[in-house]
C-alpha cells in the first residue's frame, strides 16, 4: 500500500518535528518544491506518504532531512537560497551564490524605482518644456519706418535684403519696397490696385528668385472670384498677373512645388510642380463648410504643409498636413485669432496670436515636435503681419497702436446723406462698440486688464459694469430700454450677462456655450439670441433668460442678429465665401423669410433697423474701409448714407431707437515696419 518506513514512528514524533507537505519541505530547506521531489528521487532524501499513497500526500522529519543534509555536505537548512543544486556541490561557492543573489534581490527593486523616477522625471521636463529658451532672446530689432499713417503686411525676400509693405503713406494704399538698411523707399502700385487689404491672408510676399514683390488684390466689388496675386518688378515697372484666381501662396525650399489655395468655399488647398496652376491640379485639403484655411506654408524639410484653419475671425488654430495629402493634424488649440506662421529652422515656428482674453494679437512660438506654444512678447503694441526669411535669420513684422473713438452723425429721414461725422467727447481713454438707446449712449473702455461698460447722458458718463476679461461683441439694449446684455470672455470661457441699465442687479445668464458675435433681444424680451460654436461652426442659439436650457434657433451657420421691429423676422450673416458673406433672414419660428440678394464684404456683420422695420442700415466697401448704406428690404433698392475719408474706417456702428441719430466706432492704427535679425543661428 504504501512505502516502508525507518525512523521513529509518525506518532511518536514531536509535533513540531514533522513537515506535512511539500510546500513545508521546500521551504525548511529553502529550497523549490521541484528541486526538493528530485532529491527524493535522485539522492534518496527521507520523505513519507500516508497509507492512502496519493501524490503530494507527504511528510517528513527535520531531524531525518538535517542528518541526510550532513551526509551529504549539502548547506544546512537555515542557509538561504533558491536554486537546486547537487548534494555533492561545496557548501562555500553555493553560500557565496545564494548571498549574491540576495544582493541582487536588495539592489534590483531600487535600481527599478530610480529608473522610474529618471523616466518620470524626464517626461515631466519634457511636457513642461523646462529646458525651453525663448528663440528670440538675442534677436536685435531695428525700425524700418516711421511713417505717419498707417504700414501693414510687411513681406521679406527670401535672401533677407529686401522689405516689402503696405502704406498709405501718399494717401491711398500702395505697395512699397524698400531695401534694408537703405533708407530709401519706392511706391510700386501707385494707386493701380484699389484693393490691397485682408488682414485674413497673407497678402504680400516675393516671387522664388525674389525679383518680383507679389500682392493679393481683389477687384472693386467683386465676389470672391475676382481674387488674384498679381505681381511688380522689384526695380519697378509695369504690375502683371502672377496667380490668377488663387488667395494665397508658398513656394518649397528647394522651389521645385507651390502650394495655394484658391477663394472658393473652404479655401481648396493645391499642390503643384512648377510656378503655374495647372488645370488637373486636385486639392489636398479643403476646410469643412463654413470654415477657413489660410496661410500655407511649407515646413523646411517639404514633408508636411503648415496652415491656419477655423472659424473667422477669432476661432483659428494651426494644423499641417502630408504635402502629397492626408489627414490633417492639429498644431495648437488656442481657440483664438492666429495668423503668419514662419519657420525660424525644422522645428521652431512663429506665428501671432491673441491671447484667452482677447489681447494682442503678440508673437509666439512652438517646437512642432513638443506642440506647446510660448507667447514671446508683451506691451501695448499688437503684431499685425510677420514674414521671415528663407534661412529664418531675419524676420519682419508690423506693430500697431489702436486707437478707438466715437463719433456722432445726423441723419434727417433716412434718405439723404449723413451729416459729416463729429467727435463725442468722452471721459475715458477709449471708446468702442456703441450703442443707443432713448437719450442715452453705452460704450465699452478699456483699462489695463479689465474692460467695462459706460452710459453717456445728459454729458455725464457714468460706469455701469468693470470686470477682468474682453467683452466681446456690443452690448444689446432690450427694447423697453430697461436691461443690457453682454458677453464677456474670461480666461478664453465666454459668458453672457444681463443687466439693469442703471448697472445694478447683473447676473449670469449663460456659461456653458461658446459665444460668438453680438447678442440680441427678442422681441418680447423673454430671451436672447446670440450665435455660439458648436463643433467650430457657429449657429444662433435661444437663450431663455428663466434658466431652462438654450435651444439651436438656425442650424446653418449664422451669427449677427438683428431683430425685425416687428418681431416677424430675424437677419443674420451666412458663412464667408473668400472675402463676402450673403445677408439671411428667418422667421420668429426658424422658417425661412424671403429676402432681395444681399451680398456683404467681411467686417460688416452689423446690421440694424430704421423704425419702419422696412430699411436696414449696413456697412459695405472694401475689407478696411467702407461706408454706411441704406437697404430697403422690400424693394432691393440701396442709397449710400456716408462717403468719409480713406483713413476713416469704421468698426462699428449703431441708430439712435428714433432713426435719426448715428453713432461711429472709428479706428486709427498707428503702424510701424520693424526688422528682427538673430545675432546667432536660431536653433
Amino acid at each position: 500500500m504504501g512505502e516502508p518506513f525507518s525512523g521513529t514512528p509518525p506518532s511518536a514524533r514531536p509535533p513540531d518535528d514533522r513537515l506535512d507537505s511539500w510546500k513545508e519541505i521546500a521551504a525548511y530547506l529553502n529550497r523549490d518544491v521541484t528541486t526538493v521531489q528530485r532529491w527524493e528521487k535522485r539522492e534518496g532524501m527521507p520523505i513519507h506518504r500516508h497509507l492512502h499513497d496519493r501524490i503530494g500526500s507527504v511528510y517528513a522529519s527535520r531531524r531525518e532531512l538535517d542528518t541526510w543534509a550532513r551526509g551529504r555536505n549539502l548547506p544546512g537548512a537555515q542557509e538561504t537560497g533558491n536554486e537546486a543544486v547537487s548534494s555533492r556541490s561545496p557548501s562555500a561557492p553555493q553560500s557565496a551564490k545564494s548571498n549574491y543573489r540576495i544582493r541582487w534581490k536588495l539592489v534590483l527593486p531600487g535600481a527599478a524605482a530610480l529608473l522610474a523616477l529618471i523616466v518620470g522625471v524626464s517626461v515631466w521636463l519634457q511636457k513642461t518644456e523646462y529646458f525651453w529658451r525663448n528663440p528670440i532672446s538675442d534677436l536685435r530689432f531695428q525700425a524700418i519706418t516711421d511713417f505717419d499713417g498707417m504700414e501693414q503686411a510687411a513681406a521679406i525676400s527670401p535672401d533677407g535684403k529686401f522689405v516689402a509693405f503696405l502704406s498709405n503713406r501718399e494717401g491711398q494704399m500702395d505697395v512699397w519696397l524698400t531695401q534694408v538698411g537703405s533708407g530709401q523707399f519706392h511706391n510700386l502700385t501707385h494707386g493701380s490696385a484699389p484693393e490691397l487689404v485682408n488682414p485674413s491672408v497673407r497678402t504680400l510676399g516675393f516671387s522664388q528668385d525674389g525679383s518680383l514683390v507679389t500682392y493679393w488684390v481683389r477687384k472693386q466689388g467683386g465676389a470672391g472670384g475676382d481674387i488674384s496675386i498679381w505681381a511688380v518688378p522689384t526695380l519697378g515697372g509695369q504690375p502683371k498677373p502672377y496667380l490668377e484666381g488663387i488667395a494665397e501662396f508658398d513656394w518649397s525650399r528647394d522651389g521645385s512645388r507651390l502650394v495655394y489655395h484658391t477663394p472658393g468655399p473652404g479655401d481648396p488647398m493645391f499642390v503643384t510642380k512648377g510656378g503655374s496652376r495647372q488645370a488637373d491640379d486636385k486639392p489636398i485639403f479643403t476646410a469643412p463648410g463654413g470654415l477657413h484655411s489660410h496661410f500655407p506654408s511649407w515646413a523646411p524639410d517639404g514633408a508636411f504643409i503648415y496652415f491656419v484653419q477655423g472659424a473667422l475671425p477669432d476661432n483659428l488654430d494651426i494644423w499641417r498636413i502630408p504635402s502629397g495629402g492626408g489627414t490633417p493634424e492639429r498644431m495648437t488649440s488656442q481657440n483664438c485669432w492666429v495668423s503668419h506662421p514662419v519657420f525660424l529652422n525644422k522645428r521652431t515656428m512663429m506665428y501671432l496670436a491673441t491671447d484667452s482674453d482677447g489681447s494682442g494679437p503678440w508673437l509666439y512660438s512652438i517646437d512642432v515636435a513638443r506642440r506647446i506654444p510660448h507667447r514671446l512678447t508683451s506691451g501695448p503694441n499688437r503684431y499685425t503681419s510677420l514674414a521671415a526669411s528663407a534661412d529664418g535669420r531675419r524676420l519682419v513684422a508690423t506693430l500697431t497702436n489702436p486707437k478707438s473713438s466715437l463719433w456722432r452723425l445726423q441723419i434727417s429721414d433716412g434718405s439723404k446723406m449723413a451729416s459729416a461725422a463729429a467727435p463725442i467727447s468722452l471721459t475715458t481713454s477709449s471708446g468702442f462698440s456703441p450703442r443707443l438707446g432713448e437719450n442715452f449712449l453705452l460704450y465699452v473702455s478699456t483699462t489695463g486688464e479689465s474692460e467695462s461698460i459706460w452710459k453717456l447722458a445728459d454729458g455725464i458718463s457714468t460706469e455701469l459694469w468693470k470686470g477682468e476679461g474682453e467683452i466681446f461683441g456690443g452690448p444689446a439694449i432690450s427694447r423697453d430700454g430697461g436691461h443690457i446684455a453682454f458677453s464677456l470672455r474670461q480666461k478664453g470661457q465666454p459668458f453672457l450677462y444681463v443687466m439693469q441699465t442703471d448697472g445694478t442687479n447683473a447676473r449670469l445668464v449663460s456659461g456653458s456655450l461658446k459665444l460668438q458675435g453680438d447678442p440680441a433681444w427678442s422681441p418680447d424680451g423673454q430671451s436672447i439670441i446670440s450665435a455660439a460654436n458648436d463643433n467650430g461652426i457657429p449657429h444662433l442659439f435661444r437663450i431663455p433668460l428663466d434658466g431652462r436650457p438654450a435651444t439651436v434657433f438656425v442650424r446653418e451657420y449664422s451669427i449677427g442678429p438683428a431683430w425685425a421691429p416687428n418681431g416677424r423676422y430675424v437677419l443674420y450673416s451666412g458663412a464667408d465665401i473668400g472675402t463676402t458673406f450673403s445677408v439671411k433672414a428667418v422667421t420668429a419660428e426658424a422658417a425661412a423669410h424671403p429676402l432681395p440678394a444681399l451680398n456683404l464684404t467681411r467686417g460688416a456683420r452689423h446690421l440694424t433697423f430704421l423704425p419702419d422695420g422696412r430699411r436696414v442700415v449696413l456697412l459695405r466697401g472694401e475689407i478696411k474701409h467702407k461706408n454706411l448704406w441704406l437697404i430697403d428690404l422690400e424693394t432691393g433698392a440701396e442709397q449710400q448714407l456716408t462717403n468719409l475719408a480713406p483713413d476713416f474706417d469704421i468698426r462699428d456702428f449703431d441708430i439712435s431707437p428714433d432713426g435719426r441719430e448715428i453713432v461711429l466706432e472709428r479706428v486709427q492704427d498707428h503702424s510701424d515696419v520693424v526688422l528682427l535679425d538673430f545675432q546667432s543661428n536660431p536653433e
